[in-house]
């Protein structure tokens, strides 16, 4: 079996293919596979200097394979019963595609059920990466067929609802690329905290032809205002922290040697209070901020029309032939990257 030019496994004439992310064939005998989720949930010490105990959960589900396809992408532990760190595991650049669909709802799922737990950190494991854009390598179809979830959204934004109406405060601990969806993501936590030197925020799309798909249109004006919302969202380049601090984007930007003590301080005093007091001001501030499901509806319909015409079709081809999601240098410097693309 050869490799396309575009990451895809080239068919061979005697298997039927169906179109990929970005229009390529691909073999529709390789269109599901099995894919186990490992949720690590590391309890609390029993005391001072003991070792933590870790128990790992299987969770089972028939999947799409993928060029950034991993069994443990979303890994948690639970730090105390009231405090957990959710960690994307996705190397090399923590791609979020279709299969981390479930491993990521799983997840969710959790931390709305879970009656002791009242905050919940968003980190990374894959140096250089919080969470980036979307896989371009499975068929449209892995995503556009998915059922709705519980808010009757499609899954990827029906999580990010969920996420910011739980009961639980959620935070995003950005070292490294938040770039489409790891921005979206981490738009959707109530608080986020930046690396000054590392973290890089970035709605790329519109540089690609593309309308974001998470919601951006939707809670960025909220956080920054109409006219800084549309630089980000139209000006589609890389935000550092330090900029992203002064336009609202993130909470803070501190030194990267600082931003892990900070977060973990924060979330600790958190989660000493009244988690019912906590629920409460969370659910009043929500009432006041959040955009509605509609909102985050359209978002994600202008995202999959934006992303099957022809004018997209051409960059994403041309940003796959680059190397994007296999060339380390094109994913750091999306924004450069997409600045370079003709309109052919």
């Amino acid at each position: 079996m050869e490799k396309s030019p575009l990451g895809a496994a080239a068919p061979e004439k005697s298997v039927p293919t169906q179109r990929n992310f970005i229009g390529a064939s691909r073999p529709s005998a390789v269109s599901a596979g099995i894919l186990a989720v490992a949720i690590m949930i590391a309890s609390a010490a029993p005391a001072a200097g003991a070792p933590a105990q870790v128990v790992t959960t299987q969770v089972t589900a028939t999947l799409p394979q993928s060029a950034t396809s991993s069994a443990n992408q979303v890994l948690v532990e639970r730090r105390t019963p009231s405090y957990w760190r959710v960690t994307f595991n996705n190397p090399p650049f923590n791609i979020f595609g279709p299969e981390t669909i479930p491993q990521l709802n799983t997840v969710i799922t959790a931390i709305e059920n879970d009656p002791n737990l009242k905050v919940v950190v968003f980190d990374s494991a894959v140096p250089g990466f919080f969470l980036t854009h979307y896989d371009f390598v499975p068929p449209l179809s892995d995503s556009t067929g998915l059922p709705s979830g519980p808010t009757g959204l499609h899954p990827l934004p029906d999580m990010l609802v969920r996420l910011s109406r739980a009961p639980v405060v959620s935070i995003s601990l950005i070292r490294g690329r938040a770039t489409g969806v790891g921005s979206e993501l981490a738009l959707a936590t109530d608080m986020r905290f930046a690396s000054r030197e590392k973290a890089i925020l970035s709605q790329w799309e519109v540089g690609a032809a593309l309308v974001p798909g998470g919601g951006p249109m939707a809670r960025l004006p909220r956080l920054m205002g109409r006219g800084r919302a549309l630089e980000i969202l139209l000006g589609a380049d890389d935000i550092d922290g330090d900029l992203a601090e002064r336009y609202g984007y993130v909470n803070r930007s501190l030194p990267d040697d600082q931003l892990d003590g900070f977060v973990n301080a924060l979330a600790l005093r958190i989660s000493n209070f009244d988690g019912k007091a906590i629920a409460d001001t969370k659910r009043l501030v929500d009432f006041a901020s959040l955009p509605s499901d509609p909102e985050i509806a359209a978002g994600w319909d202008a995202f999959i029309t934006s992303v099957q015409r022809p004018e997209a079709q051409a960059k994403i081809t041309q940003l796959m032939k680059l190397g994007l999601q296999t060339n380390g240098e094109i994913e750091r410097k999306l924004g450069h990257y997409t600045e370079t693309l003709t309109q052919d």
